[in-house]
């Protein structure tokens, strides 16, 4: 009986080990992060089991989210304002000089600002938080550019947005925008964002190469989350005054169709080709599906309060939140049922997708 070489044996446990790694990586499939707002924390769903898998803690009161686009770290705002006497916690394994150079430390004292915002940033492989930057204001939403350099937020209550250089942690511009700058879209290229402004009706267009706004479109109403169609004309908006959802031509800013949604819409999400909107009706507790080349609508109720919306990049189910209630829903775009239903450690907000 011939028994296999140490050479070979070392080489067949090297592949056994590589397989099993490999089986466990694709069984993992993608992870959807949702902050949990005043719970204080991150939840981690695994998209193909449905389950939460972990919690990241050590943040306050996040609501928008955004993941770079490797997917290494994952950006989080928080909403609530904090007051910049007492300096940022400075997470574990950070050095202290890291941090107070993170924090514009040995130099000259940073600007006293009242009621100063909190961006965290966090390494998506172990849940650790590696940064936690201060920005200008409580943050509502966040956008990581295409190009996973900046990260962007809009500060409800400072009337635009600030942009910050993650390799950096300095905040290299505020812009202002218009009134209750809520959500933000990003052309395919980065080149253009798009800011709602629901206090004054308008979406403001910002340069990122000059960081200016070169053009602002009035379109009414109380425009607040947004979606860039596959075609970078086409802009969806969700206007909670009408409970519309608006189709606006960037390249002339007209609007060009009109979807009943229903009271208070909030969530808005479109299909991978573009051909499907989703949104959510808190009001009428109702999830919308549109048909665009059609325009046929369908709707399901969905109760309580549903609210964020995501189209899983993975599988193309649609994840929604509830505002009156921890948890949250996953359903088939097609059948527009309810596959499954998550229990949340807090009310679920803007939700990001791994689909690594």
């Amino acid at each position: 009986m011939k028994y296999p070489s140490r050479k070979s044996w070392f080489w067949s446990l090297v592949a056994m080990f590589s397989m099993s790694l490999s089986t466990a990586v694709s069984a993992d499939g993608g992870r959807a992060f949702i902050p949990m707002g005043t719970a204080d924390s991150v939840g981690v769903m695994n998209l193909e089991t449905h389950r939460l898998t972990s919690t990241i803690s050590g943040t306050v009161n996040t609501h928008g989210s955004a993941l770079t686009p490797d997917g290494r770290y994952l950006v989080v705002g928080s909403l609530t304002a904090h007051d910049n006497q007492e300096p940022p916690m400075r997470p574990e394994g950070v050095t202290e000089d890291d941090h107070a150079a993170h924090h514009g430390g040995g130099g000259a004292a940073a600007p006293e600002l009242s009621g100063t915002g909190r961006v965290y940033v966090v390494d998506t492989s172990t849940n650790a938080m590696e940064r936690v930057y201060e920005v200008p204001g409580p943050v509502h939403h966040v956008l990581v550019t295409p190009d996973g350099r900046y990260a962007v937020s809009t500060h409800p209550m400072g009337g635009g947005i600030s942009v910050v250089d993650l390799d950096s942690g300095k905040v290299v511009d505020v812009i202002a925008t218009g009134p209750s700058p809520n959500y933000i879209a990003t052309t395919g290229d980065g080149q253009t964002l798009f800011v709602s402004n629901t206090g004054n009706g308008t979406i403001s267009e910002v340069d990122t190469g000059n960081w200016f706004v070169k053009r602002n479109v009035l379109v009414g109403g109380g425009p607040e989350h947004m979606a860039l169609a596959p075609d970078g004309d086409h802009l969806y908006i969700n206007d909670a005054a009408s409970g519309e959802a608006l189709k606006l031509r960037l390249s002339d800013g007209v609007v060009t169709a009109r979807y009943q949604i229903g009271e208070a819409p909030h969530g808005l999400g479109l299909s991978a080709d573009g051909k499907t909107l989703f949104a959510t009706s808190q009001g009428d507790e109702r999830l919308v599906r549109i048909d665009l080349t059609p325009g046929i609508r369908k709707s399901i109720p969905l109760a309580p309060a549903p609210y964020h919306l995501a189209v899983s990049p993975v599988d193309g189910r649609i994840l929604v939140t509830s505002r009156g209630e921890a948890k949250l829903w996953v359903l088939d775009p097609v059948l527009l049922e309810i596959v499954d239903e998550i229990r949340l450690g807090g009310i679920g907000h803007q939700i990001s997708i791994d689909k690594q």
